[in-house]
């Protein structure tokens, strides 16, 4: 089970197309958004601390999108 709603996640896939979306497929969606935002923020950290503050800025997950690329 994951943290993020699963309806939001399967009304994403739905607005890029899709006519139906299986509880499977948005559970397993919502499983590699959890990892791929964890990553982002795991790196965005980082760059906070790296540039001596405790806040990350959108700046910084943006970087981090970016970097993981």
């Amino acid at each position: 089970m994951t943290d993020l709603p699963l309806a939001p996640v399967g009304r994403i896939v739905k607005k890029v197309g899709a006519e139906r979306v299986s509880s499977d497929a948005n559970e397993a969606l919502a499983a590699l958004m959890e990892d791929y935002a964890a990553r982002i923020a795991k790196e965005a950290i980082k760059l906070a601390g790296h540039a001596g503050r405790k806040t990350v800025k959108a700046t910084d997950v943006r970087m981090a999108a970016e970097s993981l690329k």
